[in-house]
């Protein structure tokens, strides 16, 4: 008797959650709290040494080499060579019954990491692409220490500027508490850098697993998209563009601090929320994502958006990159909400908002006289004058 089509067919995508944070930022605290939640049974989280997250205390049930069974439910690995490697040996012995098949991934990232190179992994390897989305990155930061962090080091910004969730720990160590003078001053710098991730306190009892998973685009029990939820464009406010209508560029300043003080590694950062009614050609729109892409990758820290197409104008899709990497374009089978808006938000790294709108207006026929045509955008993405990369 053969196989149904259903029987061959890969199960749903794994969801995968990017656990991410500076050293120092509580990351093996807050996961051996979420460990002990129902709603991670059946879940594995990969770290990179047992030793940096003491487990004693969970219930080591079973060992088997370089995993640990626990009495939650999860399952605990180490990286294995590489984080590709270590993903396809997990889905081997699930495939295989060599493990109890699990539901949800968990990967911590060491506190010196960029996680780029973690979701570059997930969203354009062409197996894990199959079998693993990606559901959200949480990035802790430390409410003592964040702001300090945050200009002494560059990955602790990009962890903060490609968040889904900013964490903030130890808020009750500084003086006034969470309500105080630092931790609100800390919590306007987050906001700025990346005013799309909601932002929640670990000592006010925020940081449960409710509120850090299924931050994806589908609703997990409906499977029906959540694109308002996962956008958050709203929450850019003062920083949308839209179209040809605004052009008020966010500089990220603070109360305090020069703006352009280069040494304020945030300060390099620009995030905003391109809006448009215009329906973009089909062509025209691979066209603007390869230029983005190919000329500017290392300066899009991240892309989500909804998008019009004019050859299926009720059917958008939806982008999601993360600098150089996009995962495939998921068309949707109608707008949400009945808003018929391409929405684009993008966190960039030196790189001027108004030369991705110029882009966009070009490829939409939007073009002002003040703006460079289509060519001139295509033969030179860099030239400062056009908006290319800031000085």
């Amino acid at each position: 008797m053969s196989e149904s089509p259903d029987a061959r067919r890969p199960p749903p995508p794994i969801p995968v959650t990017v656990l991410t944070g500076f050293l120092g930022a509580g990351k093996s605290t807050l996961l051996n709290r979420l460990l002990k939640d129902p709603a991670l049974a059946d879940t594995v989280v990969i770290i990179n040494e047992f030793g940096e997250v003491g487990l004693d205390h969970l219930l080591v049930e079973a060992a088997d080499g370089d995993m640990l069974l626990l009495s939650s439910g999860c399952l605990c690995c180490t990286i294995r060579g590489d984080l590709i490697t270590t993903l396809e040996d997990l889905l081997r012995r699930r495939d295989n019954g060599r493990m109890t098949p699990f539901k949800r991934v968990v990967i911590e990232t060491t506190g010196l990491a960029d996680p780029a190179p973690v979701l570059h992994t997930i969203m354009y390897h062409p197996y894990l692409l199959m079998r693993f989305r990606l559901d959200g990155v949480v990035t802790l930061v430390d409410g003592v220490n964040g702001a300090a962090t945050l200009d002494a080091h560059e990955e602790a910004v990009k962890q903060a500027a490609v968040a889904d969730r900013i964490v903030l720990t130890k808020t009750d160590l500084l003086v006034g508490g969470a309500g105080g003078a630092d931790a609100r001053a800390l919590r306007g710098r987050l906001n700025a850098l990346n005013p799309g991730a909601r932002i929640l306190d670990a000592a006010q009892g925020e940081a449960s697993a409710q509120a850090l998973l299924d931050l994806g685009l589908f609703d997990p029990e409906t499977k029906i998209p959540d694109v308002r939820r996962w956008l958050n464009a709203e929450a850019f406010g003062d920083h949308h563009h839209h179209g040809h209508d605004h052009h008020h560029h966010h500089g990220h300043a603070h109360a305090g601090q020069d703006p352009h003080d280069v040494n304020r590694h945030d300060a390099r950062i620009r995030a905003f929320c391109l809006e448009s009614d215009a329906l973009m050609p089909k062509s025209g729109f691979d066209l603007f994502l390869d230029l983005l892409r190919q000329a500017h990758g290392p300066h899009l820290l991240r892309v989500k958006g909804i998008v019009g197409l004019d050859d299926e104008p009720d059917r958008p899709v939806v982008i999601h990159g993360v600098q150089h990497v996009f995962h495939p374009p998921v068309s949707l089978d109608a707008w949400p909400q009945g808003e018929r808006r391409t929405r684009i938000v993008f966190i960039l790294k030196d790189m001027d908002p108004g030369f991705v709108e110029g882009l966009w207006r070009a490829f939409t026929g939007q073009v002002r006289p003040d703006q460079p045509d289509r060519a001139a955008l295509a033969q030179n993405p860099l030239k400062p004058d056009q908006g290319g990369l800031l000085a």
